[in-house]
C-alpha cells in the first residue's frame, strides 16, 4: 500500500497552539490531532491545508514553512504526514468533524493524548 500524503496545521496565536480531538466514530476516534486531511491528487500541500482546514473548522488559514514531516503505518493507515506552520486569517471556528478543540500551551500538551504521528513533532514547536 502506497503512503497517502496527509497535512496536518499547526496553528499557532498568542503562544498557544490549535489542537482538535477525532470524532469518535473515526479510526483513532477521541484522540487529539492537529487538524488537516489528504491531499488530493490535482493540489498542492498548501492548497490541500487550506481547503482541509476550511471544511473541518470553518476558517481561513495563512500557510506558512513546513516544519516536519512523519511516515505512520499500522493495519489500518499507511500515511506521510507534512506539517506546516499556520495563522489564523479570518473565520469563527466550527467544529464540522472534530468532537472538540483547544487552544493549548507547549508545556499542556502532556495532558492530551495525540494520534500515533502527531506525539513525534511536539517535540519540535
Amino acid at each position: 500500500m502506497k503512503p497517502q500524503d496527509v497535512v496536518a496545521a499547526i496553528i499557532k496565536k498568542d503562544g498557544l497552539y490549535l489542537i482538535a480531538q477525532r470524532n469518535s466514530d473515526k479510526y483513532m476516534g477521541q484522540r487529539w490531532e492537529f487538524p488537516g486531511g489528504k491531499v488530493e491528487s490535482d493540489e498542492t500541500f498548501q492548497e490541500a491545508l487550506s481547503r482541509e482546514i476550511e471544511e473541518e473548522l470553518s476558517i481561513q488559514i495563512d500557510v506558512h514553512e513546513k516544519i516536519a514531516q512523519e511516515k505512520y503505518k499500522d493495519d489500518k493507515i499507511n500515511v506521510t504526514l507534512h506539517y506546516y506552520l499556520c495563522t489564523h486569517k479570518s473565520g469563527t471556528t466550527r467544529l464540522n468533524e472534530h468532537e472538540n478543540i483547544a487552544w493549548v500551551t507547549k508545556k499542556n500538551f502532556a495532558n492530551y493524548v495525540f494520534v500515533e504521528g502527531d506525539g513525534n513533532v511536539l517535540s519540535l514547536l
